[in-house]
């Protein structure tokens, strides 16, 4: 069972205090959730940190991230170039702030159109390796939560998130593979193809959910989850 533990948060800049500015303290329960759920994958060898992005790429542990795109040049991780994209880039700055920042990482940037199939795949190919692996999954719910969403509200945004909540509390791994990929684009659900990587992931394990957040502060859902 190579994947002994695992995480679930999402990835808004606004995590970043310096970013935040003064509405940093909004999210505080967020941010404290999420560092209380990367913390237990200190029990792991290894950390391979799974985001969304426009294309497949994987990046080494000192790999670059900066936050200067969104006001805040002087926050960044790695020692590399800033390649992150924003999902991996704020997966590890968390990281960087837990007991599991000394052990080893990798980051898996997945295709934001990747079918279910080839992300439930690519999840069981992580699965199949030999390294005890921690996976810090990064995704946000739909961005069509409320009228003051950064894209007006959609009526099917709230039932796809809690859709998605229960389904991380419960484990339920069919329903995380069922998201439909065409409708998390119009919600525009950032993490519906890291899910199913999880949920591929999962599948051999006996891992239990624990959902520790699910709330959507500027009309983005968010959740916080642990598999332990």
């Amino acid at each position: 069972m190579p994947v002994v533990v695992a995480a679930v948060c999402p990835h808004p800049p606004l995590l970043v205090p310096e970013v935040a500015s003064g509405a940093a303290p909004d999210l505080d329960d967020l941010r404290a959730a999420c560092l209380a759920a990367i913390d237990q994958l200190s029990t792991a060898s290894s950390v391979l940190v799974v985001g969304a992005a426009a294309a497949r790429a994987t990046y080494p542990a000192a790999a670059g991230g900066s936050f200067g795109p969104y006001g805040a040049p002087g926050v960044r991780i790695g020692t590399g170039d800033p390649v992150l994209p924003l999902s991996l880039a704020v997966g590890g700055w968390l990281l960087e702030q837990t007991k599991a920042a000394q052990l080893p990482r990798a980051y898996l940037a997945v295709p934001m159109d990747a079918t279910p199939a080839e992300c439930r795949q690519l999840g069981q190919e992580i699965a199949d390796g030999n390294d005890r692996i921690g996976l810090l999954v990064m995704g946000d719910g739909s961005a069509r939560r409320s009228e003051h969403s950064p894209v007006h509200l959609h009526p099917r945004a709230e039932i796809f998130d809690t859709t998605v909540a229960t389904a991380l509390q419960h484990r339920d791994l069919d329903v995380l593979n069922a998201l439909d990929p065409d409708l998390a684009v119009e919600l525009q659900a950032a993490g519906r193809a890291p899910w199913q990587v999880l949920a591929g992931a999962l599948t051999a394990t006996t891992l239990t959910g624990d959902l520790t957040y699910h709330a959507a502060p500027y009309g983005v859902g968010y959740f916080v989850a642990s598999f332990t």
